[in-house]
Formats: structure tokens, C-alpha cells, sequence
């Protein structure tokens, strides 16, 4: 298969199809020009496969060969020859991965020009200024991109050029100034490499393509694709495309434009544009822009071409699209479209919408598969509470939701503040890709300069992260800021409101706005979707939190953790003294002291889930969670001393210390050395479901028992429960129905399911030990240095932690669930790990055939779509 395909190239199938060869701005490219016919610039992609290969193994055999002929053929189609002394084609490079990943990678513009070319461009365009602006950008981004220069050698230059001109906006800088600074940025490039700057434009074509190949790796783009969940080795494609220019002259322009508001969902134009200017200048912020309803005054034909085009974009694809345009003396030119990355509020409406849609319309389940876990998240964001708030600046809401944090002014010292657990707001003249690690920290994020379009405003979307972009009033300088008489200096708290574009100074108090009409209407049809297939259920310990899963849409509890229940300062004691007991009544009593507690909880909780299943784990954790540190005791011992009281305590925790507690004396090993214990909590549980009987109420009791790995270990652990069962019921008029069950939380356990069945009348995976104990990490000790510098090698696709590895934990699950049911065909099989709120976990629970899932309150919506997508993907 050939490494370069031309953008009018007749694939067999529908380019937009093609995103794994061409990367989604190539194909989308080939799309509008071989399919839409709309005016776009000739050029050609460089696919992924070259990437791969340049990646693995160098610089791919042939490569040049098929470059050097499609740059012939580009040739022909415009009339010119690139690097031609007397009319010169141009070119752009850029990037083009198969997702979207706005600004992570490179780009060259006006690639081909030299000393004599530009002289050629001059000539034939009459406008020495202009010849001689593009040369110096081609020079920086060359000198930066592809050689490596900082950036800010080239900055500095140009500010000594505008000073010297008197002027303050880069447009105003003369052609004698430039033609000088041209001269000046050739002398960094020969100093910084010790070679001039090249004239060959195939040699600059090479290095173009080479650094954004490089560029796939560079730190940026590995930290938004570790942040984004995106497969390290995809590559990029690269696009090589004829320039057309929007800095030519007050004719001329570029911008940036949306089928529809993404923020709001809102049909309709929404986009920036400039006037004489070139796309960096739009997306980078360097220029505050115009709203796209302006270009109705100053291009009115421009204007009604744009969103003529715009309507077809949005019904060929079905979908809001992003594009990206330029106007050249008058002509419109389409450089690229792309399904646009939208908020929330915005999905949940378009997708709605849609559905309704009088031309066209998408389906409900279309719909569904469009909502991402981020644009339910964003429903949700917290927004300002308090009023007659201290508004020192105001921008452009680039992206909803409020956030309060302390202000710092670059990326890396918002990370380092971040680490030390300080809530951060970045705060930057403008956000670049070399922010990126400061932004994915950050509570929120604010930029003096920038529109709705720009770096900071698109990722911020993206991730759902509230913004304020384009606050002019807000002056930076240094380490600190002035806006509304006032200064704010790093570390001072602020609030900005990405949903109005105020800046607040101080800390605002913060609220959960209700969610748009939309989220219960898409949910409902989720739960139509997945009805009888796959439960929602919520991990919830207490009262308040299983009446508050219930309102977000749990249908039972999965997992209700006993030994929260201990934690609490009124039982903490009770549970040491029966830690501390020396006598089998000493024990006893501090039992029943426990029992009266733990059954006021669980009647909470039974109220709150009425008629829908409660799973009540059994205490796991070890029993020197509930005692205080040896170390510290240790050290008091050795500094003041210890009260009588604490000796006990620290002579109790040696006892009950161990080397590898998380594989110790947990769980159902409990049980068996201190049976008394787990009687307790099932005569608790018991007499709290008899009690909701007499209200009338229906309690649905399921009793875990943790840790099993033995078909005899369950056989004697069930044995305790049931006797717990028939003397708590003993005298009840009713029977109350009681399932038991065991968590899969060993590798041993999921292989060995098939005997662990006989004895069990549901699994459910625990799949947080289950990964901890396949991959031998400690998700304590694991998740910072180590896992962070094993996904940046790609030694591991995905924290594990987060989403199921599907070759390790994943296939345990499917075999235990598979040896399970063939053992109890009726076998109820669900999972309580932090997996059950991912949704990609989430679609391999639905493959395996689990009945349930269950998850955090909040994330309960987020499970409840993910689950019906997944079902909708397997029946597909």
C-alpha cells in the first residue's frame, strides 16, 4: 500500500471512513474534496503507516520517492513550483492523528520559501510586506519546530522590530523592518546549529514532515493522550497542503466557525474570524477576534457561501462540525472540518435535537452513543452560589462551570502547587500546548488574551474544565496580575465563572447547577436500552448515600461497605474494646454494643433502597485499621510516654501488625479467627430487614462474604451466616429472603469459580484487589511516579487502576463469570470495584455477561448510559 495518498485520490471506500490511514484531518480533507466537492486546497496525506514505520524502524524506504511525485503533481494542479524564484508554491505542514488532539502537535506554514522565492512571492503579489511577514513566520516555526530553537529567540526579535517601527501590532511592522528580521532570524538559526538556515524547500520538507512524526512523541501529546485514553502507538498522518493566504491583504482573512454553538447546543453560526491575518493567529489567541455574525457585514457573499456549506457539512456528516476556513482577496477557501468537540449541556441538546430533525435525523440509539461520561460530568459542574460577588475582570465563558483556587502563572508551578494539594487556577496571557500539564491540574483555567476558539478555550471544553478566555482587563506581569484596581499575586485565591466570564477575587462558594431537560430524557432512554440486561446499582455505606444514588438512578446497592460503619467517632472505641477484649464476654458485650449500631444503619439504608437488593459486604479490612499507628505510638513511647489506655492500643496493634496486611488477616481469614464478629453483623442486618417488614416495607437482603478462595472456606463462612440468619428470624411471622454470596477478588477465585459456585447464589468481581493481586502492584503505592512513567513508555496502554485490563483482570472476570455459570446456570453476577463507573470497563462487564454493575452515587448516570451503550455495541 502506498505510504501518500492526494487528497482527491477515489479510495474504495468513503474517506471519512479511512481515519486509521488518513488521521481525521486527512480524511476529512479527501472527504470535502473528492466526495462534497467543496473548495479546498490541493494537497496530499502522508498516512499513519509511515508514521509507524518512521517510529519503529527510521525513516521509511520509498517515502521520498512517493513525496517527491505528489509534490509534482500538487505543482501542476497550481501552476507553480515550489521554492520557483519567480512564483513560488507554499505549503503547510501539519499533523493529523486519528483523534482530535488540538494543538499537541506540530505545524509549519509557508513552507518553500528562501532568499529568492520570497523575492518571487513579492513580485507576484506586489506586496513586499507581505513576502517578507511570511518569511519570517516560516523562519520561526521552522527555527522552532524542526530545529529545536526556543521559541522566545525569535519573540524577543520581533518586539526589538516593532519597537523600532513604533508600532505595537505585529500587522504595522514595515517591509524594511521585516526584510531586516528575516536576516536577524537566519542569524539565530546558524548560531542555535551551526549550518544557514535551508534553502532547499525539499530538504525543508523532509524536516517538516520528520519533526511532526517527532512530534507524536513529544511530551505534550503523551500527556493528552494519557489524559484522553488514546493508544500511543496510532501515529499521525501528516498533510501537506497548498497555502492559501488570509494575511494578504483587508480582502482576506481566516477563522474559525461551528455548524453550531458548542457550548450551548444552539443552531446556528458560532465561530472567530480576523481580518488579514493567518489561522495561528485565530487559535493561538495572539489577536482578539471578531464573532463569525460579523462576517456578514464585511464579506456578505463570503458569508452566505460559509453557511451554505456549513448546512451541507452538518447533513453530510449528521453531526455539529468544527471547521476551519481562510479568505484569500476574496476567495473562500475550506482547510479542514471535523466533527467539533462540544460541553455538556451542548451534547445532551444537539443529541435530543437531532433526533427531531426535519432533513435529516439521527435515531435514539445514534443519540446515545454520541453522550461521553465527560458531557454528564459537565451537567453536573458546580457553579457560582453567593451573589454581589467582588467582579474585578470579565471575559469570554469559553467553557462552563465555576472553580475557586489559588492563582498561579505557569504550568509548571500550578503542577507543583497541585502535587502539594492546593486547589490551582492557571492564570496565562494565553495557553500553549507546552501548558498542557498545568492545565490537566488545574480547577480552572483564565487568559487575558484569546477567543472562543483558542487553545485554552477548546481543551478546556474538552476536558471540562471551567475557562475564561480574552479577559483584557487582566494584566499580567510576572508573578502576579492587576484587574479592577486590584493585584493578585501567586498563591491569592480566585474564582472564575466559565459559564458568565467573570473573574472573582477570592474564594466563591460553589453550587451543583440541575441539569438540563435533556439528561433525564437521554438517561430514560438508556435505561429503555439496557432494561433487563444490565443493573446500575451504587456502592453506598450509609442512609443519605443510598437515598442519594436512588435520585441519580441506582437500582440497588452492589456494595455496602460494614466497616465504614466503624469508623465513626462514637465507634471507634467500641470496636477497639472489643479488639482489646481478654475474655470471650468482655468480646461479647463490646459486640452488642456494635450491633445496636450497625442496625441503625442498616434500617437507614433499607428505608432508602426499599424493594431494591442491598449487598452487604462483611467486614474485610484487617483489624489493625481501627488501631493507631505503631510507628506513632512507637515514638510517644519513647518521647512523653503512654497512658494506660494507649499501652493496651499499642500492644494490641503489635499483635494484630502485619508485614503484607492487605494480604493477611482480611476478609473471610477474619471471620474464622474472630467468628463472633461477622454473627453480629448478620443478627444485625436481620433484625433491621425484620424491623422494615413490620413498616411494611420490602428490605431484598444479599450478604457478601469477602475474600473466599476456597469452595470450603465459602461452605463454613455460609455456614455462620445462615445460623446468624435463622436465629436473628427465629420468631419472625414472615420469611425474609436472604441471598449469599462471596466476592472474586484473587486470581485463584475466578479460576477456581466453578467449585466456589456450589456454594454461592451470586459473585460479585472485586475488581480493585483483582487487580492489584494479577498485576503484584499496591495501588497505594503504585499510582504516582511508577504508573506515570510506565504509561509515558507505553509499558502499560492504561492505568489499570482506572480502566480494566482487558488481557489480565478482564479475562479473569470472563472466566470466573463463564466457570461460574456452568456450574449454577442462575448464578447473579455483577462487579463493585472502581471499575463499575468506567465506561470502557463497563462495555467488557456487559461482553462477559455480568448482570450488574455497581458504582459511586455519582457516577450512577455516567454507568447508566455506559451500560446501554455497551449493549447497543454487542447487539449492533
Amino acid at each position: 500500500m502506498p505510504f501518500v495518498f492526494s487528497f482527491d485520490h477515489k479510495h474504495r471506500k468513503p474517506p471519512m471512513s479511512l481515519k486509521d490511514l488518513l488521521g481525521g484531518k486527512g480524511a476529512n480533507l479527501a472527504e470535502m474534496t473528492s466526495v462534497l466537492g467543496l473548495p479546498v486546497p490541493p494537497g496530499f496525506t502522508i498516512t499513519t503507516n509511515a508514521c509507524r514505520a518512521a517510529m519503529h524502524g527510521g525513516w521509511p524506504e520509498g517515502l521520498d520517492g512517493e513525496v517527491t511525485r505528489q509534490v509534482k503533481k500538487l505543482e501542476k494542479a497550481m501552476g507553480k513550483r515550489l521554492g520557483d524564484a519567480a512564483d513560488p508554491l507554499l505549503v503547510s505542514v501539519r499533523s493529523g492523528a486519528k483523534f482530535s488532539m488540538p494543538g499537541m502537535m506540530d505545524t509549519v506554514l509557508n513552507l518553500g520559501l528562501n532568499d529568492e522565492s520570497v523575492e518571487g512571492l513579492a513580485n507576484q503579489t506586489s506586496d513586499e510586506r507581505f513576502a517578507y511577514d511570511s518569511y519570517r513566520r516560516f523562519i520561526s516555526m521552522y527555527g522552532r519546530i524542526v530545529q529545536g530553537i526556543e521559541g522566545q529567540e525569535f519573540d524577543r526579535l520581533l518586539e526589538q522590530a516593532k519597537d523600532a517601527d513604533g508600532v505595537t501590532a505585529d500587522a504595522e511592522v514595515s517591509a524594511p523592518a521585516l526584510k531586516k528580521l528575516v536576516g536577524r532570524y537566519q542569524e539565530v538559526v546558524e548560531r542555535h546549529t551551526g549550518a544557514p538556515f535551508p534553502q532547499d524547500p525539499a530538504d525543508q520538507l523532509r524536516g517538516a514532515i520528520d519533526a511532526v512524526f517527532r512530534s507524536w512523541s513529544g511530551p505534550r501529546a503523551v500527556a493528552y493522550r494519557n489524559r484522553e485514553h488514546i493508544p500511543h502507538d496510532l501515529g499521525t498522518a501528516v498533510n501537506v497542503q497548498a497555502m492559501v493566504f488570509g494575511n494578504r491583504d483587508d480582502n482576506s482573512g481566516t477563522g474559525v466557525g461551528f455548524t453550531r454553538d458548542p457550548a450551548t447546543g444552539a443552531k446556528g453560526e458560532y465561530g472567530d474570524f480576523l481580518v488579514n491575518a493567518q489561522g495561528e493567529d485565530v487559535v493561538a489567541g495572539i489577536r482578539n477576534t471578531e464573532p463569525l455574525s460579523a462576517l456578514k457585514a464585511k464579506f456578505p457573499k463570503i458569508h452566505k457561501e460559509l453557511l451554505g456549506i456549513f448546512e451541507r457539512l452538518e447533513q453530510h456528516y449528521r453531526d455539529m462540525c468544527d471547521t476551519e476556513f481562510t479568505i484569500e482577496q476574496g476567495k473562500l477557501w475550506m482547510l479542514q472540518t471535523r466533527v467539533g468537540k462540544r460541553t455538556g449541556p451542548a451534547a445532551l441538546r444537539m443529541a435530543v435535537e437531532m433526533t427531531k430533525g426535519r432533513t435529516w435525523k439521527i435515531t435514539r440509539e445514534e443519540a446515545l452513543r454520541r453522550i461521553t461520561a465527560d458531557h454528564l460530568d459537565q451537567v453536573l459542574h458546580p457553579q457560582f452560589a453567593g451573589k454581589n460577588l467582588n467582579v474585578i475582570a470579565k471575559g469570554l465563558p469559553a467553557s462552563p462551570g465555576g472553580a475557586v483556587g489559588r492563582a498561579y502563572f505557569t504550568a509548571d508551578g500550578a503542577a507543583e502547587a497541585a502535587a502539594r494539594g492546593e486547589r490551582v487556577v492557571l492564570v496565562r496571557s494565553e495557553t500553549s500546548p507546552e501548558d498542557v500539564h498545568g492545565m490537566i491540574v488545574a480547577e480552572g483555567i483564565l487568559t487575558a488574551r484569546g477567543g472562543l476558539v483558542s487553545h485554552a478555550a477548546v481543551v478546556a471544553r474538552g476536558w471540562g474544565k471551567p475557562a475564561v478566555v480574552g479577559a483584557e482587563a487582566v494584566k499580567i506581569s510576572g508573578a502576579s496580575f492587576t484587574a479592577g484596581g486590584v493585584r493578585v499575586n501567586e498563591g491569592d485565591f480566585i474564582s472564575v465563572n466559565g459559564t458568565t466570564g467573570e473573574v472573582v477575587l477570592g474564594e466563591v462558594e460553589l453550587s451543583t447547577i440541575a441539569p438540563p431537560p435533556e439528561f433525564d430524557l437521554i438517561l430514560g432512554w438508556a435505561d429503555k436500552v439496557r432494561k433487563g440486561k444490565m443493573a446500575v446499582r451504587a456502592n453506598a455505606d450509609t442512609g443519605p448515600d443510598a437515598a442519594n444514588a436512588r435520585q441519580f438512578g441506582a437500582e440497588g446497592i452492589g456494595l455496602c461497605r460494614t466497616e465504614h460503619m466503624f469508623l465513626g467517632e462514637d465507634r471507634l472505641p467500641i470496636v477497639r474494646a472489643m479488639i482489646l477484649a481478654d475474655t470471650p464476654e468482655e468480646e461479647a458485650a463490646a459486640l452488642e454494643k456494635l450491633l445496636a449500631a450497625q442496625k441503625a444503619d442498616f434500617l437507614a439504608i433499607l428505608e432508602a433502597m426499599d424493594g431494591l437488593p442491598v449487598t452487604v459486604r462483611l467486614l474485610d479490612p484487617p483489624l489493625h485499621e481501627f488501631l493507631p499507628s505503631t510507628e506513632e505510638l512507637a515514638v510517644k513511647e519513647a518521647t512523653s510516654g503512654l497512658s494506660a489506655e494507649e499501652k493496651e492500643l499499642y500492644a494490641a496493634a503489635r499483635t494484630w501488625h502485619e508485614f503484607n496486611p492487605m494480604l493477611g488477616t482480611r476478609g473471610v481469614r477474619l471471620g474464622v479467627v474472630k467468628p463472633g464478629l461477622y454473627a453480629m453483623q448478620v443478627r444485625a442486618l436481620m433484625e433491621a430487614a425484620a424491623e422494615r417488614v413490620k413498616a411494611k416495607g420490602r428490605p431484598v437482603i444479599e450478604i457478601m462474604i469477602p475474600l473466599t478462595v476456597t469452595r470450603e472456606e465459602l461452605a463454613l463462612a455460609r455456614s455462620w451466616v445462615e445460623d446468624a440468619v435463622s436465629e436473628a428470624t427465629s420468631g419472625a411471622k414472615k420469611r425474609i429472603a436472604v441471598q449469599i454470596g462471596t466476592m472474586i477478588e484473587t486470581p485463584r477465585a475466578a479460576l477456581r469459580a466453578d467449585e466456589i459456585a456450589e456454594e454461592s447464589d451470586f459473585f460479585s468481581f472485586g475488581t480493585n484487589d483483582l487487580t492489584q493481586m494479577t498485576f503484584g502492584f499496591s495501588r497505594d503505592d503504585v499510582e504516582g511516579r511508577m504508573m506515570s512513567a510506565y504509561l509515558e513508555l507505553g509499558l502499560l496502554k492504561r492505568n489499570p487502576f482506572e480502566t480494566i485490563d482487558p488481557d489480565g483482570v478482564g479475562e479473569l472476570v470472563k472466566i470466573g463469570s463463564q466457570r461460574g455459570r456452568a456450574t449454577k446456570p442462575g448464578l447473579k453476577l455483577g462487579v463493585c470495584g472502581e471499575h463499575g463507573g468506567d465506561t470502557e470497563s463497563i462495555s467488557l462487564f456487559a461482553d462477559a455477561g455480568l448482570d450488574y454493575v455497581s458504582c459511586s452515587p455519582f457516577r450512577i448516570p455516567i454507568a447508566r448510559l455506559a451500560a446501554a451503550q455497551a449493549i447497543l455495541a454487542t447487539t449492533s
